[in-house]
């Protein structure tokens, strides 16, 4: 603290706005002697609080009170919000509930509260057609030029087809088409022309029933940018729609692909490996096509990867800016939030591997 002024008037000091008077009633006269009282001087109260040492105790006093409620409510975030490892269970983690403002808007059906096993088909291309006739006709295609010919069309509608098959296959399954907005061309995802492709060729038909009843157990992905996020992004999904992380995967894609999910995506999110089954399926190419095809894999895919494992450093990192012309981002760190340490994980260390609490932990 420093001195209080020395503020003088004629002879007499001034001693505070509460100051003694042993002589003076409450009015400020003289009284008799022996009798006494404390005097509320306003003026010198507005100068003493004025003063430039009581200024700066009065906001040392604010500082510290200011500094003691932030404190308190940094103490009161961190211990409110307990460690995802505490919900484990033996189906995976329960705890987190997103924002009352998402949980208002959904209602799930208690049989997808049931499901376990995830199967992702990650897109490739966005259809921009509605009839089953135009499935194979590359004009009804946004593609790359390297996606041209080669048989690539027919490849992309078998990984539809398989994982639908796979899907009506096993009831605890849950189909996850993933793919973002990445045409500046398309105003849709790849992930909804997929599914759009498989409701025009009735793909999901239930014929137990003798007619064709809606699947539930199909969703689509909607913001992943790459291979990576076609396979985080659908775990995330698959929590929005079940409220419940998988306790298996399968993907279904290029067999190319194989290497690239199984040794590197798989393990940059640590997901038990015999959890964990990848589906190859390759275009009905010639053989210089298809060596073409493994090469721009390695090249472009496979070894990129190796050198940045999340993807999140120059040559990776600047793709996923040229497949988001729209400038979306994805709710994942709302709806799965027990997620939110490995979605934002990207390392000075390019190859380190997230060693966060992971919600399929329990099952390895």
């Amino acid at each position: 603290m420093l001195p209080t002024p020395a503020l003088t008037s004629g002879s007499s000091i001034q001693r505070g706005p509460f100051h003694y008077n042993p002589n003076s009633n409450s009015n400020g006269r003289s009284r008799g002697r022996g009798r006494s009282t404390f005097n509320v001087d306003v003026r010198a109260t507005l100068r003493f609080l004025s003063g430039r040492s009581r200024l700066t105790n009065l906001g040392v006093v604010l500082l510290t009170a200011a500094g003691c409620l932030s404190l308190f409510y940094n103490l009161a975030f961190v211990f409110s919000s307990s460690s995802p490892s505490s919900y484990f269970s033996d189906v995976g983690l329960t705890g987190y509930a997103p924002p009352g403002s998402i949980l208002a808007t959904i209602r799930r059906d208690e049989t997808l509260t049931r499901l376990s096993h995830l199967i992702v088909v990650p897109g490739h291309a966005i259809w921009k057609g509605s009839r089953r006739e135009e499935v194979s006709d590359e004009d009804m295609w946004t593609l790359e030029d390297y996606q041209r010919g080669g048989g690539r069309v027919s490849a992309f509608v078998d990984h539809i087809e398989h994982g639908v098959r796979l899907a009506s296959q096993d009831k605890n399954s849950l189909l996850v088409f993933s793919g973002g907005q990445t045409r500046l061309s398309s105003t849709t995802t790849e992930a909804e022309s997929y599914m759009r492709l498989a409701l025009s060729m009735d793909l999901f038909r239930i014929t137990a029933t003798g007619a064709s009843t809606p699947f539930s157990r199909a969703t689509t992905e909607t913001y992943a940018l790459d291979s990576y996020q076609n396979l985080l992004f659908s775990v995330a999904r698959f929590h929005e729609v079940t409220g419940r992380y998988p306790s298996q995967i399968t993907v279904v894609g290029y067999e190319m692909k194989r290497r690239r999910f199984e040794e590197l995506h798989r393990a940059a999110i640590r997901f038990p490996a015999p959890l964990f089954e990848y589906i190859g399926l390759e275009p009905p190419a010639s053989d210089d096509e298809a060596i073409t095809a493994r090469q721009g894999e390695l090249k472009n895919g496979y070894h990129p990867y190796t050198l940045d494992i999340y993807g999140c450093h120059d040559f990776l990192v600047s793709k996923r800016r040229g497949r988001n012309p729209f400038m979306r981002f994805h709710p994942y760190h709302a709806s799965a939030p027990e997620l939110r340490g490995l979605l934002e994980w990207c390392p000075d260390d390019p190859k380190a591997i997230y060693q966060g609490p992971l919600p399929w932990e329990v099952f390895g």
